[in-house]
């Protein structure tokens, strides 16, 4: 059943919201983050003023008003840009991560080209911003049906995180693998990160995918992936399997506060961002009222 905006409000006043998060600057703010493919209709302003208001710390830019190409948006444009920044940095955010939808699976030359090209694009904006990470995938030939990846993808994979790592560290960013489609499973995930070796590459842990599909105990994922991990996707569900389905948080099965204890366990600095898959799942609750929801729910774990 889905909630009205007014129900929301009632049960979550601005009294609740403010006593969770004091005045007090960045400073009194939780490391807590929103992927912005959660909130596709929403523009610069709106998306920075939200942050502020509900005591997020930093934002992921996934898209911006519908564009998921984000070097192409205006407000990243050279001559907007340095305004850009200032709007940020005026209401005491930080970029957390710019996610690109590079996938490093290709084994086609000329389209191998092309998703590293693109993904130094975002690379080039992530410095530009002074953003810590760019996102790729590993994803799969097929990612509709994700299968435990073979060497030969493992092997492509991995020569691609070391090429863009080696681009983005002069820039000061680190390249950063989703645990997603075929790369859900902590020993395929290690693999190929090993296989990297490089000082620039690291892991977005999407603990949501570890758990729901490889069945991973938070405590066992952070265990054996803990040194990598940079930055963390969290969001719950109710379901199996391809039926899983995206609900409010706490209210489904992820046992997201487990999952923030293991990484607080190996004093993860990272940010807890959360990811509304809204522009996938436009059936989904409005980002006024998820994200708002994530932030009371998380302040309430994090404490």
């Amino acid at each position: 059943m889905r909630t009205t905006r007014r129900e929301f409000t009632k049960r979550l006043s601005g009294a609740v919201i403010a006593a969770a998060f004091a005045p007090a600057g960045e400073a009194a703010r939780l490391p807590i983050a929103f992927s912005t493919l959660g909130c596709p209709a929403w523009d610069m302003q709106k998306i920075l003023n939200f942050a502020e208001q509900h005591g997020f710390t930093a934002i992921e830019f996934r898209g911006l008003q519908g564009n998921l190409d984000l070097p192409s948006h205006s407000a990243f444009a050279l001559e907007h840009i340095a305004q850009t920044k200032r709007e940020i940095l005026s209401r005491g955010l930080r970029v957390a991560c710019v996610s690109s939808s590079a996938s490093l699976h290709e084994s086609d030359p000329e389209k191998r080209s092309k998703t590293l090209a693109d993904a130094r694009r975002f690379i080039d904006l992530a410095s530009s911003l002074n953003a810590p990470y760019v996102r790729v995938f590993g994803s799969s030939p097929n990612s509709g049906h994700p299968v435990s990846p073979s060497d030969d993808l493992k092997a492509r994979v991995a020569a691609g995180l070391r090429e863009l790592g080696d681009y983005a560290d002069p820039r000061k960013v680190t390249v950063i693998i989703e645990s997603h489609d075929d790369f859900t499973a902590s020993a395929s995930l290690a693999d190929v990160l090993h296989r990297a070796d490089s000082k620039s590459v690291g892991l977005l842990w999407d603990a949501h995918h570890t758990f729901a599909e490889s069945n991973e105990d938070p405590k066992f994922t952070v265990r054996q992936l803990g040194p990598w991990i940079r930055h963390t996707h969290l969001k719950d569900s109710v379901g199996k399997g391809g039926d899983r389905k995206y609900v409010l948080t706490g209210r489904g099965d992820v046992p997201i506060k487990e999952q923030i204890e293991a990484l607080r366990s190996i004093d993860y600095k990272g940010f807890y961002c959360f990811e509304w898959e809204k522009v996938w799942h436009p059936d989904l609750e409005d980002p006024e009222i998820a994200f708002a929801d994530y932030a009371r729910a998380v302040a309430d774990y994090l404490r």
